[in-house]
């Protein structure tokens, strides 16, 4: 049974089995053609005889397997590479089928490859994932033929996998991001130290005229046998929170991703520039209730903590509410921070019923809100317009695109950052933003 499985029969025997066939009723009329017919049967028996000889003589005439990253990228191109094997002491035509998840939904997979005896064939193909979670391979399927071409054998090679998809870690690695010593220096930004006020200790040196008297290190001075002070530069470490919005509204997917996907993968590339300007990150997560935290800090596992906890986020389908994130703010976070909102408004009235909080989070802390351009929107008041229906639909979408821009413009008023990119902007317009805020000392 097992054999009879892995059995198939092609396309040419069944052509050369209708010539047959067609040879026997026209020897019925002509008796020369009867007796080709039956040479040609007997020899096409043979063929597939000697065909099926061929191909199963070998046990493990094919060997393969399938390698790949434990985890996969959200949003990037992640490489899959196979192996095949070619046992046979003789060529073989060979056609791969990888069985894919089928999350991917892709359905017309195949690869095909001569192979030389006892060479192997190595491919490498790419997937691109748009959804966090965990995503199972098959088997790898190699239908293989010899140069008769009556039938095929089917070989099922490999492991199943299952493999996770993570928030893009590839953007980690992505070098087009600025440290903030680079962008100070590309900026021509001079460094400027407000000395005695501050709290970081960084030296002590002699003193000069315009030193602050009540910084003079009396220690230091009787062992140096003159005046000593203590110098101090703005404490280094600013802290940084990304409040990621988990409503409905995140769930409005671009370019296959949700959203929420683009706004992760932004928070993960960010925190990497953060830890590297020896600032402080953390993340909050809500929707109508608070969802996940991870306390500000720099420590060396944060990005990995980040990165797991971030992982397993869903949208949820309830209305946002910033009052639990606002609660805990004034409870729990004691230093002056930069909180980073990752939320997307739709209509005027949502934007005005959340800006309470806002402004009044923004009386102790930097509140920068990054919203989201609705680029399928802007594509269509981009269009030409044909008729009086199209008029009307372009003029609805101009009134929404203006609409949040004014609002996006009027929060600078009461000293809030704001930020409207298109989500595939989102990563690199987010970082320059706290770049900028960085060189600019607002923090």
């Amino acid at each position: 049974m097992k054999l009879l499985k892995s059995i198939y029969l092609n396309r040419s025997l069944y052509v050369y089995g209708f010539v047959v066939a067609v040879l026997f009723v026209a020897g019925t009329y002509v008796d020369f053609l009867y007796s080709v017919a039956k040479i040609a049967s007997m020899l096409l028996l043979f063929l597939l005889v000697l065909d099926f000889a061929l191909l199963y003589k070998n046990k493990k005439g094919i060997s393969g397997k399938r390698e790949m990253a434990e985890r996969f990228s959200n949003g990037d191109n992640n490489e899959v590479r196979l192996q095949i094997s070619n046992h046979y002491a003789f060529k073989v035509w060979m056609q791969i089928i990888d069985e894919v998840p089928v999350r991917f939904q892709i359905r017309d997979f195949s690869i095909r490859k001569i192979v030389l005896p006892g060479k192997m064939v190595k491919e490498v193909y790419k997937l691109r994932p748009v959804e966090r979670g965990e995503y199972g391979f098959g088997k790898i399927n190699v239908f293989i033929k010899t140069r008769i071409g009556l039938a095929e054998r089917r070989y099922q090679l490999g492991e199943i996998q299952t493999v996770a998809v993570y928030p893009s870690f590839h953007q980690l690695k992505d070098g087009n991001f600025l440290s903030f010593a680079e962008l100070r220096n590309r900026l021509g930004l001079k460094k400027i130290r407000r000395l005695g006020y501050n709290k970081e200790f960084e030296q002590i040196k002699d003193y000069v005229v315009g030193d602050e008297i009540r910084n003079i290190n009396w220690k230091a001075t009787a062992r140096r046998n003159k005046v000593m002070v203590n110098q101090y530069q703005d404490e280094r470490a600013q802290y940084i929170y990304s409040v990621i919005d988990m409503g409905r509204t995140m769930k409005m997917p671009f370019y296959g991703m949700s959203l929420l996907d683009y706004a992760i993968n932004s928070t993960l590339a960010l925190t990497q520039i953060v830890l590297k300007n020896y600032d402080r990150m953390g993340m909050i997560s809500y929707s109508n209730k608070l969802n996940s935290i991870v306390p500000s800090g720099n420590r060396n596992n944060q990005l990995p903590l980040m990165l797991e906890t971030l992982y397993n986020q869903q949208t949820a389908f309830a209305e946002s509410s910033l009052e639990p994130v606002y609660t805990f703010i004034k409870r729990r976070v004691n230093h002056r921070s930069l909180f980073i909102f990752f939320t997307n408004f739709e209509s005027i009235y949502s934007m005005e019923r959340q800006l309470n909080f806002f402004l009044n989070l923004n009386k102790n802390h930097l509140v920068l809100i990054v919203s989201f351009e609705n680029t399928e929107v802007v594509k269509i008041a981009n269009n030409p317009v044909t008729n009086t229906e199209e008029v009307y639909i372009k003029a609805i979408a101009e009134k929404s695109i203006l609409d949040k821009r004014i609002f996006m413009k009027e929060l600078a008023k009461y000293g809030i950052q704001s930020l409207l990119t298109a989500p595939e902007n989102l990563t690199v317009d987010t970082v320059n933003k706290y770049l900028e805020i960085k060189a600019r000392g607002l923090i």
